[in-house]
């Protein structure tokens, strides 16, 4: 597929290294993050760093969390640093 690379017997693959930065805003405490040991705030926006291969996930948990996404970007090493 486009964007995804596999080398050599392991199948190291370009796309499971690829990080991505969601900005989310709206998230309330809940009983699908009660489990967390921390609480969330209700004003502001929260910065999630999400792994490519987890991204459909990571959205469906944000939106039982009853927040929004209003940006994803991805991570490159001049972001990171």
């Amino acid at each position: 597929m486009f964007g995804q690379t596999t080398v050599g017997a392991n199948g190291i693959s370009s796309a499971n290294s690829r990080m991505f930065r969601y900005e989310v805003v709206g998230l309330r405490q809940n009983e699908e993050n009660d489990k967390n040991s921390y609480d969330i705030r209700r004003s502001g926006s929260v910065f999630m760093t999400v792994p490519y291969n987890r991204m459909n996930e990571e959205m469906q948990r944000i939106t039982r969390m009853g927040g929004r996404i209003i940006k994803i970007e991805p991570l490159t090493s001049e972001t990171e640093n």
